[in-house]
């Protein structure tokens, strides 16, 4: 088990206090990592570092991922508190649900600045901190809207499309410092985000047919495939992107 020991690996996962990003900061806390979660909410931040410090130590940083400080203010804040910075985990996003023709401007940006902008400065701010130490691990969240169109995935799913390509362009200019960038492809999973799809019968329906495990995914089902990406068993993975999705990409 030592190539997955994440123990004195410092690592840092926007929107971490809930959904995915939960689990995947409490896969890194079961390895041995220390772990800065971070997200707008401080209620939500308190309430996860409570939970996820029963795994393992683990503290919160309040800011907001479209704003360019604040991504330099966590990764600064990260490196005061723990002399380094060995993981970074892209998380943060959000859905609009709505038509082309339904889409104004400011949400199309909104979105685009959230789920995509963030995920290139968070990188480029990590990026000096992980060369000091020898090298790093960057994972990326996409979706099954990465490969699949959907009438009501109008600016999320070009914004995920995108991060596959993120990942890969920045794991081809930082391969020399021996930093991996990667990217995780969800499928239907059990978040706030989905509890709207959730509660739409022939949708919930239609996802779990499709999806060949037959159920609907958890925050839990990234603890490992974050683990793996975070540590040094995967150090010749880079630029690939990984569905965790039951089967869902290519059910019927």
């Amino acid at each position: 088990m030592q190539r997955f020991n994440l123990k004195g690996k410092v690592g840092i996962v926007t929107g971490g206090n809930g959904g995915i990003g939960a689990g995947i900061a409490r896969g890194l806390l079961e390895c041995g990592a220390t772990v800065v979660i971070a997200g707008r909410n401080a209620a939500k931040n308190d309430a996860a570092v409570a939970e996820l410090g029963k795994v393992g130590p683990v503290s919160a940083f309040v800011m907001d991922v479209t704003k360019e400080e604040d991504c330099y203010s966590v990764v600064r804040e990260a490196v005061k508190r723990h002399g380094r910075l060995d993981i970074l985990v892209n998380n943060a996003g959000i859905g609009s649900g709505k038509a082309p023709d339904e889409l104004t401007l400011p949400e199309w940006h909104k979105v685009i600045d959230t789920n995509l902008t963030s995920a290139f400065v968070m990188s480029k701010a990590a990026h000096p901190e992980m060369k000091k130490t020898g090298g790093g691990k960057i994972i990326n969240i996409g979706s099954m809207a990465s490969y699949i169109g959907g009438a009501r995935w109008t600016v999320y799913g070009p914004t995920k499309a995108a991060i596959i390509q993120l990942s890969r362009n920045c794991a081809s200019a930082w391969a020399s410092d021996n930093i991996q960038v990667n990217t995780i492809l969800p499928g239907y999973i059990d978040t706030a985000m989905t509890k709207p799809l959730q509660s739409m019968a022939e949708f919930h329906t239609a996802a779990l047919r499709r999806t060949a495990a037959g159920r609907i995914g958890t925050p839990d089902d990234f603890a490992g495939i974050a683990a793996f990406l975070a540590s040094p068993a995967s150090d010749f993975v880079t630029g690939a992107d990984i569905p965790v999705d039951g089967g869902l990409l290519w059910g019927a």
